[in-house]
């Protein structure tokens, strides 16, 4: 760590250092932290030690990156930021830290909540109301995440439905108001209609206890490894072929990817 730490500092010396590290600043840097932490989720997905440990380095440079720019301009350095974070798990882990009661991981949860409202209060967050709370919340997560925060946290204020059955009437009530929208051609209308029927899966989502990031994520990767194989198969000459015949490689692909899986069990 201290090597990383002096060659960033290396890299940002205003004499002797990297012209492109010299130019990045706080802001310019927010699209490499998004992109390495995609990469490092990736990576946790596909179990890769290898690559795991390389993201993992990918990201932690953006920390120290980040810590080196605030250093330089005299606002918080990297000591500032590992103090900052470890006082965080001890004042929201009193379970461990100061022998407070914590029966299971609901009990644990619960009690991170409060003190969490009790941080905010402390930062003047305490008159927000939900809505207010949920747009800084959400402003800075993915849409598939937000969405999942802003469904957690209205029916945990009461916005609910009584039963699964009534999740999927929304389901089938906003897939036939997406139907309509597309028949009509208009698209503004289109893509609204879309965005409440996936806000209305990631519900779905939330009463299944599933992950829909992971969920997509992992629809993507088997897209693309079936994919490849149709490609294969074709000699990577897709064009000019007919959807039947397209279908039944797809298909073939599926199937040997599930027996390889079998096998591999």
């Amino acid at each position: 760590m201290a090597r990383l730490i002096k060659l960033v500092a290396r890299l940002r010396h205003p004499d002797m250092g990297c012209p492109w590290d010299l130019a990045q600043t706080h802001q310019s840097l927010i699209p490499h932290v998004l992109e390495e932490a995609h990469e490092t989720a990736d990576a946790l997905r596909s179990g890769d030690a290898g690559a795991i440990r390389e993201e993992l380095g990918d990201l932690l440079l953006q920390v120290v990156l980040q810590a080196q720019i605030g250093a330089e301009q005299g606002r918080f350095n990297l000591t500032g930021i590992c103090d900052a974070i470890s006082d965080k798990l001890v004042r929201r882990h009193p379970h461990v830290f100061a022998g407070a009661p914590a029966d299971g991981v609901e009990a644990v949860q619960l009690s991170w909540d409060a003190i969490k409202a009790e941080e905010d209060r402390h930062r003047g967050h305490s008159g927000e109301s939900l809505s207010d709370q949920l747009h800084r919340k959400s402003r800075g997560q993915p849409s598939l995440q937000a969405a999942m925060t802003i469904s957690r946290k209205a029916a945990a204020a009461g916005f609910e439905w009584s039963s699964m059955e009534g999740v999927w009437a929304k389901v089938d009530e906003e897939m036939a108001e997406l139907r309509e929208a597309v028949a009509r051609g208009d698209r503004d209308h289109a893509e609204a209609e879309l965005g409440d029927l996936l806000f209305t899966l990631v519900n779905v989502a939330r009463w299944q206890r599933l992950a829909p990031e992971e969920a997509l994520a992992g629809t993507n990767r088997r897209f693309l490894d079936r994919f490849a194989r149709v490609e294969q198969a074709l000699g990577g000459h897709l064009a000019g072929r007919g959807i039947e015949e397209l279908e039944q490689l797809w298909h073939q692909a599926k199937a040997a990817i599930a027996c390889e899986a079998d096998q591999s069990h």
